[in-house]
């Protein structure tokens, strides 16, 4: 099974940081070795980190037509910070993982199941 882990970090939320923000380089090695530990146990397919929202668009759609709001006037709950799509037995198997990530006081970890062939088949 398939399943994205969204990193949805504390220091992304409010429309922050400022433009130009880059990670503690300390804490981007301890996440390194996280990766490497859980890429052993369980197949990582893809991983990376975002930047942050002051540097990003949103699209959205309404009455047919699309539009674009940039930047840190974009107004959101929870701000993705990053994401790791792997491939696991389980979802317990990944919240256990998750639960060993060194991420910082605040932050959140997501974990979706994503959609294969076999649940579309009848």
């Amino acid at each position: 099974m398939k399943f994205m882990m969204l990193m949805i970090p504390a220091v992304y939320q409010g429309g922050k940081p400022a433009p130009g923000f880059a990670p503690d380089p300390k804490k981007m090695e301890a996440m390194g070795r996280f990766n490497e530990e859980m890429g052993k146990a369980i197949k990582i397919e893809s991983l990376n980190g975002l930047h942050p929202l002051a540097e990003g668009a949103r699209v959205s759609f309404a009455n047919g037509k699309p539009a674009v709001t940039d930047g840190p006037s974009i107004e959101a709950k929870d701000v993705l910070g990053g994401y790791w799509l792997v491939e696991a037995p389980s979802r317990e198997d990944v919240v256990k993982w998750a639960q060993r990530c060194p991420a910082d006081e605040g932050d959140t970890i997501e974990i979706r199941q994503v959609f294969g062939p076999e649940d579309f088949a009848k």
